[in-house]
């Protein structure tokens, strides 16, 4: 019996297996194909499964906050962002814990805060502090590595600076963070909307269009999903403009 306790003893203090090189190949091609609901339900599960078992392990952590982050921004429903959007920011910060000199994990985050921002507003989320946590994680993501996600630090940094209310609203400069980024990844279509709409606020017709047709003529194959999400975004902006040009 003695022996029986001590045998389960071990086993209960081996450390959980991290995720193998297979699994997290397996659910990254699963993200990859993140625009079709099952692939999006069947990397959830496993994430979730991964989670339970490995709560610590870097590499399942910052998953998991990119599946969220792609959910959250993908839905206009504010409750759901709200709680999408916090999903993201808890996963992030854990795995910015485990591993704070990573990007995943300070980007991740970052957006996270963003997202829950975009739902209960900008104007509360700074009146709740939010400002300064999500610029102490995105400024660590932007030093990092500022072209992880084709330039997904820049393009967040970008937006910050074109959602904020006047008088800390400075289009110029978030402007100026798209061109970082479209200068090293011209295939970021999320870049040259986010471009478009800044000009357009900014009173450049012209060059909005020209930005978005970047958008609307481009190629998906960098990321299917996430440019044809772009895509379906480009259209409303694209009337936007054309209005503005009669």
């Amino acid at each position: 019996m003695r022996s029986i306790s001590l045998a389960l003893f071990v086993l209960l203090a081996l450390p959980a297996l991290a995720a193998t090189p297979e699994e997290l190949s397996a659910w990254d091609a699963l993200y990859a194909r993140r625009g079709d609901a099952a692939a999006v339900k069947q990397l959830d599960e496993a994430l979730q499964k991964a989670l339970a078992a490995t709560p610590e392990d870097y590499e399942v952590l910052w998953r998991a906050a990119r599946l969220r982050q792609w959910q959250a921004d993908g839905t206009s429903d504010s409750k759901a962002k709200k709680s999408l959007g916090k999903q993201t920011w808890e996963l992030g910060d854990r795995a910015r814990k485990v591993a704070p000199e990573r990007v995943e994990g300070q980007y991740f985050a970052a957006l996270g805060i963003g997202g829950y921002s975009q739902a209960v507003g900008i104007v509360t989320a700074l009146g709740e502090g939010l400002e300064g946590k999500y610029n102490e994680r995105l400024d660590a993501a932007l030093k990092i590595d500022p072209m992880y996600e084709r330039g997904g630090p820049l393009l967040a940094k970008g937006r910050y600076y074109y959602e904020l209310p006047w008088p800390k609203r400075d289009l110029k400069k978030s402007a100026s963070f798209y061109q970082k980024a479209i200068a090293k990844h011209p295939e970021q279509l999320r870049a040259w909307l986010f471009l478009a709409e800044t000009l357009l606020a900014d009173g450049e017709e012209k060059q909005a269009h020209e930005a978005i047709l970047k958008v609307t003529q481009g190629s998906v194959g960098y990321d299917p999903a996430e440019g044809q999400r772009v895509q379906g975004w480009a259209k409303k902006v694209q009337a936007a403009i054309e209005e503005e040009l009669k």
